[in-house]
């Protein structure tokens, strides 16, 4: 099979299969669009199997031949990847493939630093991201799609997965300067329970934010959802509703230039934490350890890249930020 269809011809069929979609596979991976239909062309005709349905409207769909030789070809890359590992640990170089998966809420501010940063420090790292919720995310680790993540604490199976965590990201209530809550130094959750909501609606993320609320056997007046956390940030600076988040952006602005007000929430709240995530079974080479190594350096409760300045150490600060 090698010797008629290429590695690289894999690579491209096994991204469109987890994309879905010849055109986000084409941006994942830097290939042109041409390029992938080719190789998925090729791979079809040398082995006489159809391998996607496409369906107008929900993209590439695998057939049953397509799932099961998408699973091999999985194999195939990350015993390639394998090769790598192991030249580089028995070397001591840092080199070879890294799938690294990054929460789609927390990736803007932690790029620059964090993966691009690694990056640049090992340029022999060929380094593939994958942006996601957590529930794809954390699939991906179980499948041995990705080596590490860097996400939060939420729905980890502690049998199966290892997390290491790094800093603490205490929930915050997110006002319009307009609202009634926006001037005070903090809001309790039976004052919150009292108005329109807005919340974000990712997989656990959104139990994680309405638990807050359980837990004192109150109901949010949820209004509007959205998965993107910046649509939130419109909608809260728009006066919709409020929001809870954890993620602190260093602006205190929307995308449409409305102004944002971050209030402490009283009383004992569980943070959200951020840190890495393994998969238990997985045996972490020598890039992987060089890029956990990365991030205990740069993320703590004192500093987290691209985020403003945790205010959770002292109660007594007001969290309206103005700048």
């Amino acid at each position: 099979m090698l010797n008629r269809i290429s590695l690289r011809q894999i690579e491209y069929f096994v991204a469109t299969a987890e994309s879905g979609s010849i055109i986000i596979a084409s941006e994942r991976i830097h290939v042109s669009s041409p390029s992938i239909s080719a190789a998925i062309a090729h791979i079809e005709s040398e082995l006489q199997v159809q391998l996607f349905i496409r369906q107008h409207a929900k993209g590439l769909i695998l057939t049953n031949v397509g799932e099961h030789l998408m699973k091999e070809c999985q194999v195939i890359l990350a015993r390639t990847g394998g090769l790598y590992a192991f030249a580089a640990n028995y070397s001591g170089s840092i080199r070879g493939p890294l799938k690294l998966g990054c929460f789609s809420a927390i990736a803007p501010m932690l790029y620059a630093e964090i993966i691009h940063g690694f990056s640049n420090l090992y340029k022999s790292v060929s380094l593939d991201v994958c942006e996601d919720d957590q529930e794809v995310l954390l699939s991906g680790l179980l499948r041995n799609v990705l080596d590490v993540v860097l996400t939060y604490d939420l729905n980890i199976d502690q049998t199966l997965i290892h997390f290491e965590p790094l800093a603490s990201l205490p929930p915050y209530a997110l006002f319009s300067k307009e609202h009634p809550l926006a001037n005070e130094s903090a809001v309790t959750m039976e004052e919150l329970a009292e108005f329109p909501m807005v919340l974000l609606d990712m997989p656990y993320s959104n139990e994680y934010f309405i638990s807050l609320f359980k837990e004192k056997r109150l109901n949010p007046k949820i209004v509007k959802i959205s998965k993107n956390s910046e649509v939130i940030r419109s909608m809260v600076a728009n006066n919709i509703g409020y929001s809870i988040l954890n993620v602190r952006p260093k602006t205190n602005y929307s995308l449409d230039g409305k102004q944002l007000v971050r209030v402490r929430i009283s009383g004992d709240q569980r943070p959200m934490q951020i840190g890495l995530a393994t998969a238990k079974n997985a045996a972490l080479n020598t890039v992987v350890q060089a890029f956990i190594s990365r991030c205990r350096a740069f993320i703590s409760d004192q500093y987290i890249p691209g985020m403003g300045t945790p205010h959770f150490y002292d109660p007594h600060i007001r969290l309206k930020e103005n700048h």
